[in-house]
């Protein structure tokens, strides 16, 4: 009896101890809280201004008119020598024209050669 009431004497704390001890689960919220921080900070960082690139990019496309000196998504520049809903017709060289799809125009010739103007004065300096 005695080797009884200190078994349980010893065990009970024990038990209520290890049952204390266990961590509680965190709830629902606060588990998908961290992947909502890290979403928003996705958005901002990446995805909101890929759209804005793109939304510029599209006006740009639309906007396009005869005579204007692009530049396309393969690096060809040319001056626009017809359009269409589709298309652009390109004269790369005297008397060398290419249509292609109007989608693949990546800018505007001017602001890539300042571009590349800006970039080799900073490199030289």
């Amino acid at each position: 009896m005695k080797k009884t009431i200190l078994l349980l004497s010893v065990l009970v704390p024990t038990m209520v101890l290890a049952q204390a001890a266990t961590p509680q689960q965190p709830s629902m919220l606060e588990a998908l809280f961290p992947f909502v921080i890290m979403f928003v900070i996705l958005y901002f960082v990446m995805l909101r201004p890929q759209m804005r690139k793109q939304k510029e990019h599209q006006t740009f496309v639309t906007g396009l008119k005869r005579g204007d000196e692009i530049i396309t998504q393969t690096g060809i520049l040319g001056r626009i020598e017809g359009l269409t809903d589709q298309f652009v017709t390109l004269e790369i060289a005297d008397g060398v024209r290419i249509k292609m799809l109007r989608s693949q125009v990546a800018g505007s010739a001017q602001a890539v050669i300042q571009n590349a103007q800006k970039e080799t004065s900073a490199k030289k300096a």
